[in-house]
């Protein structure tokens, strides 16, 4: 068996990389072109493709129903909307149950304890002198 030379070598390395990139445009080509045609099949919208965190309101101010698509034999639903982790309470204001009445500051309970609520407490004077 008669051994290439380098220069064959890194000529046919140069041909396989050419037939690589060429395969890979090709294929990401017909890939683009089953993603329009679903789109236009299903009535897809960007913001169906990208999950954006509302899902469409209709014109009653109710939520449209999901995309249903099939893939592979199997329905799958495209929603817009993902459910949120937070509870419903998240982010609202919660009353104060504690304050200092020098200095009028308050502190709800959550969270991480103030400092001058931890000044004080180091200072030995009791929880329940600040609760409301």
């Amino acid at each position: 068996m008669a051994t290439l030379r380098l220069t064959d070598l890194l000529s046919q390395r140069a041909e396989l990389e050419k037939k690589i990139a060429d395969a890979q445009r090709n294929e990401r080509a017909d890939a683009i072109a089953q993603v329009r045609r679903l789109i236009a099949d299903y009535g897809l919208s960007a913001a169906d493709l990208m999950g954006k965190a509302t899902a469409a309101k209709g014109r009653n101010g109710a939520k449209e129903p999901k995309t249903r698509m099939k893939k592979a034999g199997k329905a799958v639903f495209a929603s817009a909307a993902k459910p949120s982790r937070k509870g419903a309470n998240a982010g609202k204001k919660v009353a104060a149950k504690y304050r200092d009445a020098t200095t009028g500051q308050t502190w709800s309970g959550r969270g991480l304890r103030p400092n001058w609520l931890k000044a004080a407490l180091a200072a030995g004077r009791p929880m329940s002198e600040f609760a409301l």
